[in-house]
């Protein structure tokens, strides 16, 4: 069913033009990319030296963009946060990477992986790009293998690989639970290479605060060097963002700590267009929460759910009851029961959504948490099922399952001080990736001319839920092998005019970042960062979380607008600029943290219809599942910024079908 607003969509936003021309060539799907790097203008390598791109971001994608840039012949600048690249968040990844090989010969193939990724983001991705993915997913194994990324290996020395959810074939590449971090020392150590050559200049603990656009190109950025405190402004001929997600957002997500939102939200600021921001991955594999004291949540890999079987009691009384001693015929193994298909392996927003219900219907177990739901009602539930993996022993031995996930359990053991081997792991749905980001076109230009955007940082593969191990597979295929190709029909055309401390937008620019850092310091008020930040998540979770109503988005949209207007009057910012400060840098993140939760909402309250992570809980089929409206919302959503306080403009991108049929997405 629709819903109707209960109030005009035109007091939250206005609509501007849709976008039809995303630079993707004409004809099939599949020679799409062939054409597209045969039609790109080169640059040859006597030119390429006269060059500069900066590059914010050292995770997969920033690394792999680095190193392949550098090696190139390009001068290239690459920016963190962090001490050293190798603390990018892509490191924490754990249960794999996909490629369509078909090493296991069950009739995998590009098409299957590409119809995949289409039919598990619930049919709001962009075609052209994805089928891309899928293609170039075959040469980022060998890239990595070559880099000696120690993948696992099955008995007769080829690369094993497993399933992940959302699909039937085993075409995930793994090394044991440590996927991410292998492979992001494989990119790092290629990326030192470069720095080692002097092609690449590294500049850690160096956070991106504005973004400098001189006659309509992005020409460089401002940044703060978060030990001295220094403000300085970086040229070249591009800009290329690979920062990462704003799972943050929430304040409680899998992300680290200090992956922020600052340097999308500073591009949008400057005219780089927002794309559905509302899509959020809630992952199903999470240790639950277990207080006000936690500022982090912690993942368990998906991979978890190959060998691990997911269920609750059938009696809400079992709940407190040894799992052990809870016999086969009082357990509900809801997934298989509900999608014999797929099982425990169907996408995470579905498995996320039933985790919930089963809680909801009071069947969870753990401790018992008070909450309040959006209708204001208080209440105590058990937020917790359980991830059992006494099958997998029995027919597996221990050892084997040891040697596949033994990591993963001990790191689990570690946190919650029980021994997974010997009692159910206890799981519960908890913020993880975002598919929303900056609008990019084919080639990964953003909005802004001369501004590219990779990896999580954009939108452009997931549609409204990402299947695991797609994103490992996004941020090196986006650095490795779609940028370094698109991006020379850009730089063609240069070297660009030179700009320098006297031109009038660096200036700007540069006097941008000093006043918001001024005004932050000058409140002087009594209520700490990440008070503000913990409360901003609460709002998120509890009206744009799990599940949206019409009614909760715009109470959390008032609720937002309210905590921004008091943080500017009484947040308390200790320190000064000149010097290493921790609560400056979280203030400035908060700000744009507050200003993206009222988009994400804004976006959530426009899209009338339910798909993927983004669930509206009027939009709905009869049995529970996501129903979409394709009639209405088969579009990405592009937001324009056109000043605070004012509202945003949306623009529509049709999103349109050739290869593949659409259709609502059934999993049982």
């Amino acid at each position: 069913m629709s819903v109707t607003y209960k109030s005009s969509p035109s007091a939250y936003f206005t609509l501007g033009d849709d976008i039809h021309d995303t630079k993707a060539p004409a004809g099939p799907v599949e020679k799409k990319w062939a054409t597209r790097k045969f039609e790109a203008k080169l640059v040859n390598p006597a030119n390429r030296r006269k060059l500069t791109i900066i590059i914010v971001g050292t995770g997969l994608g920033g690394a792999a963009a680095g190193a392949t840039l550098g090696e190139a012949g390009y001068n290239v600048h690459n920016f963190c946060f962090q001490d050293t690249p190798r603390r990018a968040h892509s490191i924490a990844a754990q249960g794999g990477i996909n490629a369509a090989k078909n090493y296991r010969n069950d009739n995998d193939s590009v098409y299957r992986l590409f119809y995949d990724t289409i039919k598990g983001g619930d049919y709001r991705a962009r075609e052209t790009n994805v089928y891309r993915l899928a293609e170039v997913s075959t040469q980022i194994i060998d890239q990595c293998v070559a880099q000696g990324v120690p993948f696992a290996r099955e008995y007769g020395g080829l690369l094993d690989t497993r399933s992940f959810g959302g699909v039937q074939v085993q075409r995930t590449f793994y090394a044991r639970g440590q996927t991410g971090q292998q492979l992001l020392i494989g990119a790092y150590q290629a990326l030192e290479r470069q720095v080692a050559a002097g092609t690449v200049t590294m500049h850690a603990r160096h956070e991106m605060l504005e973004l400098i656009i001189h006659k309509g190109r992005a020409r460089g950025i401002v940044t703060r060097d978060l030990i001295s405190g220094e403000i300085e402004a970086w040229y070249a001929d591009a800009v290329v963002l690979a920062t990462g997600g704003y799972g943050n957002v929430f304040f409680l997500s899998t992300s680290a700590m200090g992956s922020n939102v600052t340097a999308s939200m500073r591009a949008h600021r400057k005219g780089a267009y927002f794309g559905n921001p509302c899509y959020t991955q809630i992952h199903p594999t999470c240790i639950p929460v277990t207080g006000e004291h936690q500022s982090k949540l912690t993942l368990m890999s998906e991979s978890l759910r190959n060998d691990g079987r997911i269920w609750v009691p059938k009696d809400p009384a079992d709940a407190e009851k040894d799992p052990r001693k809870i016999p086969e015929e009082d357990r509900d193994y809801y997934l298989e029961r509900i999608y014999p298909s797929f099982g425990n392996l169907v996408p995470r927003d579905i498995a996320s959504r039933q985790a919930k219900y089963m809680c909801d219907d009071g069947r969870g177990v753990g401790p018992l948490v008070t909450e309040v739901t959006q209708e204001g009602v208080e209440q105590q539930r058990r937020r917790g099922v359980y991830l059992d993996f006494a099958e997998a022993i029995g027919r597996m031995g221990k050892k084997a399952v040891e040697t596949k996930y033994g990591n993963l359990f001990d790191m689990y053991a570690q946190i919650t001080g029980e021994d997974p081997y010997e009692t159910p792991m206890r799981i519960y749905p908890a913020v993880h990736y975002v598919m929303g980001g900056l609008w990019v076109d084919y080639d990964l230009m953003s909005s802004i001319t001369g501004m590219y955007v990779l990896g999580e940082a954009n939108f452009s593969d997931h549609g409204a839920n990402r299947l695991g191990a797609s994103a490992l597979m996004q941020g090196l295929s986006d650095g490795y092998f779609v940028l370094p190709n698109t991006i020379n029909d850009y730089l063609a055309a240069g070297p660009f005019e030179k700009i320098d401390e006297s031109t009038p937008e660096v200036i700007d620019a540069v006097n941008d970042a000093f006043d918001r850092i001024d005004k932050l310091l000058a409140v002087d008020g009594t209520r700490t960062v990440d008070s503000f930040h913990r409360e901003l998540g609460s709002i998120m979770w509890e009206y744009c979380g799990m599940d949206r109503t019409e009614e909760g988005l715009m109470i959390a949209i008032d609720k937002i607008r309210a905590l921004r207007e008091e943080f500017w009057t009484n947040v308390k910012v200790c320190g000064t600029n000149e010097d290493f400060n921790q609560t400056l840098e979280r203030a400035g993140r908060v700000v744009d943290f507050m200003d993206l939760g009222e988009l994400m909402c804004i976006d959530a309250l426009h899209r009338r219809e339910s798909c993927g992570g983004h669930f509206r809980r009027e939009s709905q089929t009869e049995d529970g599942e996501a129903l979409r409206h394709d009639d209405e919302f088969a579009y990405v959503a592009a937001w324009e910024f056109t000043g605070d306080g004012q509202k945003p403009v949306l623009h529509r991108e049709p999103l349109k079908y050739e290869a593949i049929e659409l259709k609502q997405r059934s999993y049982k």
